[in-house]
């Protein structure tokens, strides 16, 4: 690709960037402890959903080393909701990390940054161009697919030479940022709206006709439906959660009792091998509703069930408690029980 096509193109989209722009938090701030916050956050998940998380995550934790400080208990519970509770621990870990080893700043060197954990290729190529302005491109979803269809780039190699190069001029971070906010925007996966794209005239793939999106990465595994019932256990106005094993899915954040159901037990015989004993009441159980959730390549639907607890349940040291529906927001909560507490609190 001839160096002048490529001047042009990045003008262009700087152009329109700068007019079209959305105005978010983030990016009215050099704060590199900041940008990193929004950068996780907005790993596999949409603008608006990270927006208030955003906000009251930097309120609660302003600086590095007041994230390095906290307890994982309240990290995660500001998290919950927002899914891929790894993010929320490597935040944590490697604030902590940044406080023992650079001094309680973030590294202004890429392969620094990318030995730190949860900070990969991409988050360090963000980091290095919008916090520090320095020419590392930043490849999302969004960035590989406005390059794979603008400039024919369909190997990984080419997207990363013509990313390379229009990297380097002035305003690096802008010119990521730009890139992202075109194909999240313009130039989307499905739909893509070219009669509104700045690169319309210039792009491969418009010309030729073939808007698939060479450069995307490959489809992930089809999704798995699972049958996950839940239990809804209320006494005296309090419910009954638990907290999830180290290992597996949802590791350690509290739940309301359920899980998979096997393909040879009911719905019901699935809640009591859940509870492990606990509660002998579920012959009443009263079925609220249905919650449909998504982890990772598991399509979950979960029957939600309601029953009163009328005699005390002996629980198990650690990891049961029971709480107001109020106070629930102070644990680290999985996305899938605060859909199901909704069914319950509704009117």
């Amino acid at each position: 690709m001839p160096t002048n096509k490529l001047n042009l193109a990045r003008r262009t989209l700087l152009r329109w960037y700068g007019e079209n722009r959305r105005s978010l938090p983030w990016r009215r701030t050099r704060d590199p402890y900041a940008i990193w916050i929004a950068e996780t956050m907005l790993q596999q998940t949409q603008v608006k959903t990270v927006l208030p998380y955003y906000r009251r995550f930097l309120k609660a934790f302003p600086r590095l080393e007041t994230l390095a400080a906290a307890p994982e208990p309240k990290v995660l519970a500001l998290w919950s909701g927002l899914g891929y509770y790894r993010r929320a621990e490597n935040l944590l870990n490697t604030a902590r990390l940044i406080v023992r080893e650079h001094h309680g700043s973030l590294p202004r060197d890429y392969g620094a940054l990318k030995a730190l954990p949860g900070i990969g290729p991409y988050t360090a190529g963000a980091l290095m161009s919008i916090a520090f302005d320095q020419p590392h491109p930043a490849l999302d979803g969004n960035a590989r697919r406005v390059l794979g269809r603008a400039f024919n780039a369909r190997r990984d190699e080419d997207l990363q030479s013509i990313a390379q190069r229009l990297v380097r001029g002035p305003r690096p971070g802008q010119w990521n940022q730009a890139l992202m906010e075109l194909g999240s925007r313009v130039c989307r996966a499905r739909e893509p709206r070219c009669p509104d794209c700045p690169l319309a005239r210039s792009c491969v793939a418009r010309r030729s006709g073939l808007l698939g999106s060479p450069g995307a990465r490959s489809r992930r595994p089809r999704a798995k439906t699972i049958d996950w019932p839940m239990v809804v256990l209320d006494r005296d106005g309090k419910i009954l959660i638990r907290r999830r094993p180290e290992g597996g899915l949802l590791r350690r954040l509290w739940e309301l009792p359920g899980g998979i159901r096997e393909k040879s037990e009911s719905r019901v015989s699935a809640l009591r091998r859940h509870l492990d004993g606990i509660a002998t009441e579920l012959n009443a159980l009263c079925e609220i509703g249905e919650v449909r959730h998504s982890i990772t390549n598991r399509r979950i639907r979960a029957p939600i069930y309601r029953t009163t607890i009328r005699n005390k349940i002996q629980l198990p040291h650690g990891g049961w408690c029971w709480v107001s529906p109020a106070s629930l927001r102070r644990y680290p909560v999985s996305s899938l029980t605060l859909k199901a507490v909704r069914l319950f609190h509704r009117p």
